[in-house]
């Protein structure tokens, strides 16, 4: 390690335990605009795998109140050169600072002069998603949840449809023997609503934004299938003698009782398939068990990639409140953040290729996530639901 190295990595360390004084903080900022891409990713992912590991969940008030002092923490003349192609990770890199505690640090100093505002909010911004799900019974009747009474909902065969006192659905089947009717229903979440369900065996299903679930109100015979779109996690109830069969448009992925969540959107380019406890088989063009960590990946011809150590939080990310981004392209993040704010996203010249990392709460405004990405040189407008991404 050469001095260079030495002196950023002690710079690093100081910025890391809360010691560094604002005349440290740009030098550090000054020389990691010196680092080339390898050096720098090297950098950010050993603090990424360190914040990960001694992670604390805020509070929404206070996890805002800090997404505001880190961006508004960054000296204006730091981090804001930008090389085309490069891993552009430090800018979004402040978002994970603010569920691992060093946001607490920025609150706590005063803020030197020369540092400006961070976050403007236009006329028209973009309120974060929310809890919404459209029910369509068997004879196609619609209905709305979030507007629905507490209490049963409606009767289909031999189950009722039950909105809790938390808002979730619950289906809970009778002992109705002469009624032997099953119908199937779907619950469909708009753009910028998520929604859970309790299904008739008693799985828990969380649907993502833009998504759907179809199912029957009661499951019998030798299989317990349901066919999704979008995105869901399951927490599917143990039943060894009725596997549960999930159908997507590209795969069906068969379990017995198991935590797994799936991404199957029809504008992503892949299917991704992330084993979190239990043992699954993913078949599509050929079968493939999954094991605890194992995350498939599907490309729209069917060929099958297994991580054997992936990422699971940044999977299940979305169910627990958080973007999180790990070298995800622009139109990645801009295809997630389309869904959660229901907006259309254009693009205006030649599309950005820097690739980020972080971590953000899905309550914070759409103009407060999109000024994380200023840091890349990149700018944004919001003209009501269309946003436009400008190099």
């Amino acid at each position: 390690m050469n001095n260079g190295d030495k002196n950023v990595s002690y710079l690093f360390n100081l910025y890391y335990t809360k010691q560094a004084t604002p005349q440290q903080l740009r030098e550090l900022f000054d020389l990691l605009k010196t680092y080339d891409d390898e050096q720098l990713t090297g950098l950010l992912r050993e603090a990424w795998d360190d914040l990960s590991a001694r992670e604390e969940i805020f509070d929404e008030e206070k996890s805002r109140s800090m997404l505001n002092n880190i961006l508004n923490a960054a000296p204006r003349t730091g981090i804001v050169a930008i090389k085309p192609k490069r891993y552009w990770m430090w800018g979004i890199a402040a978002s994970i600072l603010i569920t691992a505690g060093i946001g607490a640090y920025f609150l706590n100093r005063p803020k030197p002069a020369d540092m400006q505002l961070a976050i403007v909010h236009p006329a028209h911004d973009a309120l974060p998603g929310s809890n919404k799900a459209i029910l369509t019974l068997g004879s196609g009747a619609t209905v709305v949840l979030d507007d629905a009474n507490k209490g049963v909902v409606a009767r289909q065969g031999n189950a009722l449809v039950v909105k809790s006192k938390e808002g979730q659905v619950d289906y809970k089947v009778g002992e109705d023997a002469d009624n032997k009717t099953i119908e199937y229903n779907t619950i469909t979440t708009p753009k910028g609503y998520q929604y859970n369900v309790v299904l008739p065996d008693g799985s828990k299903v969380w649907l993502n934004a833009a998504s759907s679930i179809k199912f029957p109100t009661e499951f019998t015979g030798s299989q317990r299938n349901v066919e999704m779109t979008g995105e869901a996690y399951f927490e599917v109830a143990k039943n060894a003698a009725m596997p549960f069969i999930v159908k997507t448009n590209r795969q069906e992925v068969r379990v017995l009782g198991t935590h797994f969540n799936i991404m199957a959107y029809d504008d992503e380019p892949v299917t991704k398939t992330t084993l979190l406890e239990g043992s699954i088989m993913l078949t599509g063009k050929s079968s493939n068990i999954l094991k605890p960590g194992n995350q498939a990946i599907m490309n729209a011809q069917g060929d099958v990639k297994i991580v054997a150590e992936s990422d699971m939080d940044e999977a299940v990310a979305w169910k627990n409140g958080f973007f999180q981004f790990k070298d995800e392209s622009i139109e990645g993040t801009m295809r997630q953040a389309a869904r959660w704010y229901d907006v259309n996203i254009n693009y205006k010249g030649k599309i950005p290729t820097h690739q980020f990392i972080g971590k953000v709460p899905r309550s914070v405004k759409l103009s407060e996530l999109l000024s994380m990405f200023k840091y890349a040189g990149m700018n944004f407008t919001i003209d009501g639901r269309e946003v436009t991404v400008m190099n």
